[in-house]
Parts: C-alpha cells; structure tokens; sequence
C-alpha cells in the first residue's frame, strides 16, 4: 500500500492511497485520519486502510497530477538521522566505518515535501545533495531486540538530507549544518513494509542532479541494516508511531567531489529507491522563496 498526505481544495490535510500512476483514493473523504501519525496511532490504522481500498471500489479519486504534496508524516515525535552509514561515503568523508551507529537529529522544520522547493540559506553557498530511504515506525517498543525490530516497522519512504557542509563541519556535532530550514526533502510517498523486501534490502537507490547520476548504490550496503538501526535508536529512547530514521547515504556526495558539486538555484534534484518511488525538488534561493 502506498500511501499519500496531500491537501485538498479546501487547503486542509489530507491522506490517499495511489491506485496506478496517474491516480489515488481519497481515504479521508471516506472517513479515515486526515493524516498518516493519526493513522499509525492506531494499531489497527493500516488494515483499516487496507480493507476500505478492498471493499469500496468507489471511493472518491483524485489525479496525482498538480497535487499539493505533504511530507508523509506531518509531526513525528521523533526523527533520527543516521552519519556514515555506508563504507564508501565514510572513506570519502576521511572517517573510519562506525563501530556504532552514528545518530542526529532533524526537525520538520528543516524538510519539504516532494515538488517543492529545498531553500539554499543565503548564509551558505555549500549546500550539498544526499539520498536515502526513511524508516516509518509502526509500533511502539523500548529495548526492541534486533531479531524483532521488523515488526515495529510499518514502512519507508526517501528523503533527501540536504547539508550545509561549512555549518555542518563547524563543530564535531552536525546537527547545525543539518538542520538550516526548508534543506531537506521528504516523500512523496509512505510504502507499507509488506510492498518491500524486509529491511528494505537489495534496493537501488540513486540521486540525480539536473538528470546526471551522482548516488548510486544499493540498500544492501548499509553497515547498519533496518533491523540494527531501530533496535540501536531504542535503546536510549521508546519509539512511537510515527517516528523517523533517515538511514544514511552512500558515496557520491557533492562536497566530497573534485571541484565539489553543490545545489545551486535552478537545480532539480531527484532521490530514487525502487518501489518507493521518486522525490523531486527545485532548489532555490532563500530570498526568492520569501
């Protein structure tokens, strides 16, 4: 099930399930949550969802094309970034492969949805592109046991964690360079796990700048796989529905790149996974998005 959060005409918050590649269902209009957190909440959301599409045929259809994106989870409680999670782009970033996973943090403040446009701050000419896949969490847990942690996930969806390297590399904590507002990107879309391979392994994942490929790796790469990340973060932390961890991104950043590559006005700048689909931003400058 893939799952949508738009706005509708009247401008309110809204959720839907793709149908094909032109079209989806307007599951609010037929009486569930207006937003993907509430359905999480309810440990039944999903099925719901999932019976409505099988029973009603008929349900109010919305055309994808000139919807308003939302970024699929509108307030998680939580949202875990994950550093170096792949040996190539650790070599690249001069970093020995983490014994742990290394975990930030990134606030909704700091994202977009799909086709809208990442802000590059007028403070900072090095702003980088990175893609990864996002971990949507289902069910609740503390100290998840790693050979359990696939059950607590309900789905994944992209995100592009896009940095400012000259803030980010500032101090030893990242989270600045992380964080600057409108940076980042997530969605379109919420696939539930059962669409995917468990773990979301054995994935191609690409980030193409103006249609050039710059990322590209496969999911089974990750030095922490799914499993090991949702256990790692709960350790220190119960998970709630809802709650996000942005997996880490593979080699080919732009600022480990000779002369680096940075995201400039005019970009377009696209994160792909199989079967999650393709998050798409222009980037522009922070005075014109005033």
């Amino acid at each position: 099930m893939k799952l949508i959060a738009f706005r509708n005409a009247a401008g309110q918050p809204s959720l839907g399930a793709q149908i094909d590649a032109s079209t989806l269902a307007d599951l609010t209009a037929a009486g569930l949550p207006a937003t993907l957190d509430e359905l999480l909440r309810d440990p039944e959301g999903l099925d719901r969802a999932r019976r409505l599409l099988a029973t009603h045929p008929d349900l109010p259809r919305r055309p994808l094309d000139g919807l308003r994106y939302l970024p699929p989870v509108q307030n998680p409680a939580k949202a875990f970034a994950i550093g170096l999670n792949y040996t190539d782009h650790a070599a690249e970033s001069n970093f020995e492969p983490p014994k742990h996973p290394v975990i930030f943090q990134r606030f909704p403040s700091s994202w977009v949805a799909h086709d809208e446009a990442l802000q590059r701050p007028r403070v900072s000419t090095m702003f980088d592109y990175e893609a990864e896949f996002v971990i949507v969490i289902g069910k609740p847990g503390r100290y998840i046991k790693r050979e359990d942690a696939l059950t607590h996930v309900a789905g994944y969806s992209l995100f592009n964690d896009g940095s400012l390297r000259d803030y980010q590399f500032r101090s030893n904590q990242w989270l600045w360079g992380k964080n600057f507002d409108a940076s980042g990107s997530f969605g379109p879309a919420f696939v539930s796990a059962d669409e995917l391979p468990p773990g979301a392994a054995g994935l191609r994942l690409q980030c193409r700048l103006n249609g050039e490929v710059l990322q590209d790796a496969n999911t089974r790469d990750l030095i922490f796989d799914v499993s090991t990340l949702v256990a790692a973060c709960s350790e220190g932390m119960a998970l709630q529905p809802g709650d996000l961890i942005i997996s880490g991104t593979p080699a080919g950043v732009g600022g480990a790149r000779k002369p680096p590559i940075w995201m400039k006005p005019g970009d377009v700048c696209e994160v792909e996974v199989e079967g999650l689909g393709i998050l798409r931003n222009t980037i522009v400058d922070e005075e014109a998005a005033a």
